[in-house]
């Protein structure tokens, strides 16, 4: 792997926490290449087997893609990073191999141009990135929460509501053109307006067939509130429980942004049978970035599944500044979208991470053999407890609910 040049000036540093402006890491776009440029390499090789583990018990391999993908990567200036995770080889089983694709972006217009403009200006940053996946062979591609607009439900300004489309609306159809071309399966992370019901909005994930048919589509279950990501001005808890959709490439769900956060959520997912699950969101780093490597990780290993995590980039400016409701001064934008995009695989290996600041496409070769295999090896489905979990809910979500807790009787005893 290339090691990525330091850009920048340390004078750009914040004291803090070694941010740039640019949104690099001490002048690095990942901490990856932060830690491959200042360790010895005996001492990153180590680093690296702590932090993204072991793949059937070596590191993970880099995968070589075709020079078209590279060309027009270096045509238009995205990150472009390719891995493998392997599966033990089986007797009775063929590989299972599935090529999968990330894209992170930022906005290509400010959010004071007109929303057709927006747009239309979002669309032709992504078609050559889409072009990259498809030519690099890309089976499913999966893209950011709400890719086609400014991440605006912070505002709480109903003006933004524009961007807002049916199912088959604008995004879906440009979508299909290349799913057919490539014979790919597209998740399309939209704002939803849900004509057939009073044209409610949802946040949506509409999935695209490798023919370009519309196989379906996902409801974000959980809507944030906190600090600035309270969203439910525009949207409440979707209605469409946790799908999984079999695809001509595998089985997989969309579990959107801040359900990551709901270790159920990630369950019921893998109870239907999801082989891989996809995490598309937007969220910045003084809120979450800790957050971000561990949660997909470990939904990864407790599921036995893959899954994909996705975050835009950069830092979104609107017009008219807003308040948190948190006591902070009103400002005009969120922070920065961290990017960071990764895979993360059954076996709690886990790719290096697109750049904190730049558009990025990630690909990963997954061997979908290695989820059964490890469910065969930790038995999680078969020793877990879920008559218990499940009368543990049941009496939690009754109004007379009492805690079990018992309290040591010399607790509270009065001393002599």
């Amino acid at each position: 792997m290339e090691t990525s040049e330091k850009i920048g000036g340390g004078n750009d540093i914040f004291e803090d926490n070694h941010i740039s402006n640019d949104g690099s890491i001490c002048g690095y776009d990942s901490l990856h290449h932060l830690l491959c440029a200042n360790l010895k390499p005996h001492l990153f090789k180590e680093v690296s087997r702590l932090l993204l583990g072991m793949n059937c018990g070596k590191a993970i391999e880099t995968l070589v893609l075709p020079d078209s993908a590279k060309v027009i990567s270096s045509k238009h200036d995205f990150d472009l990073q390719a891995f493998r995770f392997g599966a033990d080889k089986e007797s009775l089983r063929e590989p299972r191999v599935v090529r999968v694709g990330l894209i992170q972006n930022s906005i290509a217009l400010p959010t004071t141009a007109s929303f057709v403009d927006q747009k239309r200006a979002i669309f032709q940053k992504l078609k050559p990135m889409i072009d990259a996946a498809g030519s690099s062979g890309v089976n499913i591609l999966c893209l950011q929460e709400a890719w086609m607009m400014p991440f605006a439900f912070c505002t709480r300004e109903k003006r933004w509501c524009e961007f807002a489309e049916p199912i088959d609306g604008e995004s879906t159809q440009f979508l299909q053109e290349f799913a057919q071309k490539y014979n790919m399966v597209i998740i399309s992370p939209i704002l939803e307006r849900d004509d057939n019901h009073g044209e409610t909005l949802w946040n949506t994930a509409i999935i695209i067939g490798n023919h370009g048919n519309i196989i379906g589509k996902h409801r974000k279950n959980h809507i944030p509130r906190v600090g600035d990501f309270n969203e439910s001005t525009y949207y409440m808890e979707g209605n469409t429980g946790h799908p999984v959709f079999e695809t001509a490439y595998g089985k997989i769900a969309v579990n959107i942004c801040y359900g990551r956060h709901h270790p159920l959520n990630w369950l019921a997912f893998g109870l239907n049978g999801a082989e891989i699950v996809f995490n598309p969101s937007a969220t910045v780093g003084e809120l979450s970035e800790p957050m971000w490597p561990v949660e997909a990780r470990n939904a990864a290993i407790a599921n036995s599944y893959f899954v994909g995590s996705i975050n835009r980039v950069g830092t979104e400016i609107f017009p008219n500044p807003f308040t948190s409701g948190d006591g902070k001064p009103q400002h005009s934008d969120f922070g920065h979208f961290y990017g960071s995009s990764h895979f993360s695989a059954p076996d709690a290996s886990c790719t290096p991470s697109l750049s904190r600041y730049k558009d990025g496409l990630l690909i990963s070769d997954m061997d979908l053999n290695l989820c059964r295999q490890l469910k065969d090896k930790w038995g999680f489905r078969m020793t877990a407890r879920y008559e218990l979990y499940a009368d543990m809910l049941a009496s939690y979500l009754k109004p007379d609910f009492e805690p079990q807790i018992i309290s040591d009787p010399l607790l509270h005893k009065k001393s002599s």
